[in-house]
């Protein structure tokens, strides 16, 4: 377990301290960072203060600014320090907004952007969650829409299409009907008990449980208290009474599903589905572009910090904020990467183009066979790929096996597959 910080004692000097001209700075370091207790402990200060005094100093600037949120009999702590005010202006001017998608993400790529997005959040969100694959192995099950033959990969499609739901119902409100059936998106054929899909817990015998140490960092609500919680949970995603940054509220709800654990298992992928959904809600349209999953699949343990953090503090909510607020600013750089790595490869798809009779489609599939020269492909792949008919789809692979590119290989009386032509480098070259 995380060591608990000390109980305070607010003494009068301690106002004092706070407007020490060399306290002041320290203080904005440790706000602005929502240094915990463990680290603030080995601080040393100018004034000779003791880790505890420190302590007290950091808490009352805290607790002075606080905001709170009620759930229930549950309260919790939240403000909005200067760094969150510096990542928050980030955000409303580069994920959210009036501008046109083209600004970030190129109309004519927008689709195929747009899809690869999805694949990596429901990857990374399922494998977080104990899914058991390999990225290539997943998104070809989702770009051939393969029927799932494991466990794992029943988890990632089940994801995928919950992400989809999502994106197609954005503008809904949220109630506890609706929220189950997201729920029963995310678990179906995953669950040993079938019952579990789409219905909160009916027992207590649940917990968040830390296999590598043997100890229970986390206890849930009783479920006589679920419903309540859940419909506060609803109020407070629908309504606009009390203005909270919708960066902030969607982070919050985040929070909530996971700390009231409200079923026997989803819970986490339920979480990032419901924070999808709210930011879409609140206009924040490229926030479907993010794979923010693949970011905290990478700093996990920050991730399970950040709601010990928030627990053993008096439910201060910031450790959490701080946490996510970070992992959506990664996500969004690794966005840019990611396009600007893309637009370098379309130049080199742009040489296939200028092929008499080849069109954009057809040149990014000679692309990839000339970079990965096993590869196949299916009409559904293709169809997914490109967002595109079955007809359009058949069109394009046909037209490649006219030119002499691609070879057809039945797999049955009306499947194909479609491979690298024995003639395929000889005919790039002449071309």
């Amino acid at each position: 377990m995380i060591e608990l910080p000390p109980k305070c004692d607010f003494k009068p000097e301690i106002f004092k301290w706070m407007e020490n001209k060399n306290i002041v700075p320290l203080l904005r370091e440790m706000n602005n960072n929502y240094y915990y207790w463990e680290k603030i402990k080995y601080y040393k200060t100018s004034e000779n203060l003791s880790a505890e005094e420190l302590w007290n100093v950091v808490k009352l600037s805290r607790k002075l600014n606080y905001s709170k949120q009620s759930f229930g009999k549950y309260t919790f702590n939240y403000f909005i320090t200067e760094h969150f005010f510096e990542l928050l202006h980030y955000f409303d001017m580069n994920i959210g907004g009036m501008m046109s998608s083209a600004d970030i993400v190129p109309e004519k790529d927008k689709t195929r952007y747009l899809i690869s997005s999805l694949m990596e959040e429901a990857i990374s969100s399922s494998k977080m969650e104990g899914a058991n694959t390999t990225r290539k192995k997943a998104k070809e099950l989702l770009r051939k829409k393969m029927a799932p033959q494991d466990r794992s990969e029943q988890m990632i499609l089940n994801t995928y299409h919950t992400i989809e739901y999502v994106a197609q119902n954005k503008d809904d409100d949220l109630t506890p009907e609706n929220l189950l059936y997201i729920h029963k998106l995310i678990t179906s054929e995953t669950l040993d008990n079938k019952e579990e899909e789409g219905n909160f817990r009916k027992n207590n015998d649940v917990c968040v449980f830390d296999h590598s140490k043997w100890e229970t960092v986390h206890t849930p609500p009783d479920i006589k208290e679920i419903p309540e919680l859940i419909n506060e949970l609803c109020r407070f995603f629908n309504s606009d009474e009390q203005f909270i940054h919708p960066v902030i509220k969607g982070i919050i709800i985040h929070f909530m599903i996971a700390w009231m654990h409200p079923f026997s298992d989803g819970n986490g992928r339920t979480a990032r589905s419901l924070f999808y959904w709210y930011m879409l809600k609140k206009g924040y349209w490229l926030t479907q572009y993010l794979s923010i999953s693949t970011i905290i699949g990478k700093t996990k343990k920050q991730y399970e910090y950040a709601y010990l953090y928030t627990e053993k503090d008096e439910n201060d909510l910031n450790y959490f904020i701080l946490y996510n607020l970070n992992s959506m600013k990664k996500a969004f750089e690794e966005l840019k990467k990611y396009i600007e790595r893309k637009q370098k490869e379309s130049k080199l798809t742009a040489q296939f183009v200028k092929k008499q009779g080849v069109n954009e489609r057809q040149a990014y599939l000679l692309k990839k066979i000339h970079e990965e020269p096993d590869i196949v492909f299916t009409v559904k792949e293709i169809e997914r790929r490109f967002s595109i008919s079955n007809f359009t789809a058949r069109t394009d692979l046909k037209g490649l096996v006219k030119m002499g590119y691609l070879e057809a290989v039945p797999i049955n009386k009306t499947k194909k597959n479609y491979i690298k032509s024995k003639n395929f480098d000889q005919l790039l070259k002449s071309s």
